[in-house]
This record gives C-alpha cells, structure tokens and sequence, in this order.
C-alpha cells in the first residue's frame, strides 16, 4: 500500500481547517455538529477525526492557526496592519466573516469554558510575543515613543484589536475606521519636534 505523502496529509488538513472555519463561523461551536463539518469540508468523519482528535481539537487548531497568520502579519507590519487588513476584506477576499466568526466564538468560549481558557492561554503568548517584538524594534530604531512602557502599549493595541471585532460583530459600520486606526498609529508612533518647538523650549530654558 503506498504512503500517503506529506504534501497530500497537509493539503487535507487545510481543507478540513477551511471547512470547519467557516462551520463555526455559520453556526458556533455547539451548533457545529460532526454532520455539519461533513458537509463543511466534504469529507467523512472518519477523515476529519484522523487528523483531529475530536471536535474541541479541531477547533482549537483552527484558532492557534488563525492566530500564527495574525502573529506572522504582526511580526513583519505590525498589529495595526492586522486590523487594517481586516477591515480591507469586508464585503470579498479571504472570508472575513470566517474570520470574525472564528474570533468571536474563541472569545465566547474563553469566558464560558475554564478548560479552553486554559489551553488557550498557552496559545495565545504568541501573538503577545510577536507584538511585543516588533515594538521593542521600532523602538529600536526611534520609530516607537520612548515614554511609554512597550508592555502598556502591547496591551493597549491588543485592547484596540478586540474592540474592532466588536464593532464589527455589533455589525456597526466600518467604513470610517480608517481614520481611527491612523490615530491609534500615531499614538504609538515617536513624534519628533518641531523646529519652532525646539526654538521655543531653548529660548526658556535657563
């Protein structure tokens, strides 16, 4: 019997992920039944549950792997990219919805179930890590306000991030956030001074 390569068993198990990505999304996580996530991804249960233990394995998979794309968009654009992203796909391109859908049903299930808030948690430090990095190499370079503790900062961009799915999720219009997220940008930006401020700070000093 020939082996199944690799290239094939990860090429079933994105489908799968996008599949239950958007049956979650559509239905939640209870409402997610196993003849749902069937239909979802096309694939019998006994091909979803070869790759994922059960039901909560899957969806904890799809959640760590939703939050390894946002840690790598993090890591290279920085946080605010994630959300400009997001607001950038509304209404097309990669399943936004799903997205949202996903974001919102970890949320739920973080204030619901000790267990996945446990097991998230874990999960979770990376998209604080990659955000925390990417801020200290912006400060590095002077681009990062220096008066601010980069851990406050870290907290206060995760903060904005999930009042921006809320917003969306209320279903609020998002079509004017754009110029929000410029404010939250240069609020953590280092603002160089003028030079008629500098002049003014030097004529008074003593």
């Amino acid at each position: 019997m020939p082996r199944v390569s690799q290239d094939h068993l990860d090429a079933r198990r994105r489908q799968i992920l996008d599949g239950a990505r958007a049956c979650f999304a559509r239905h939640g996580y209870e409402g997610a039944t196993v003849r749902r996530l069937e239909e979802a991804t096309g694939l019998s249960r006994g091909a979803i549950f070869h790759h994922f233990r059960d039901k909560e394995s899957l969806f904890l998979a799809l959640a760590e792997d939703e939050a390894h794309r946002m840690a790598e968009v993090v890591a290279e654009h920085g946080l605010v990219q994630v959300m400009r992203d997001l607001l950038a796909t509304l209404g097309g391109g990669e399943h936004p919805a799903d997205w949202l859908g996903t974001r919102l049903e970890v949320s739920r299930r973080l204030r619901t179930d000790p267990e996945f808030r446990a097991r998230w948690a874990e999960r979770s430090r990376e998209l604080t890590a990659a955000t925390r990095q990417r801020l200290l190499r912006q400060r590095d370079a002077g681009k990062l306000r220096d008066d601010v503790d980069v851990g406050v900062l870290t907290a206060f961009l995760e903060l904005v991030l999930e009042g921006l799915v809320s917003h969306l999720a209320m279903g609020l219009p998002a079509d004017d956030l754009d110029p929000v997220l410029d404010l939250v940008e240069a609020s953590v930006r280092r603002h160089r001074r003028s030079a008629a401020t500098a002049e003014g700070l030097s004529a008074n000093a003593p």
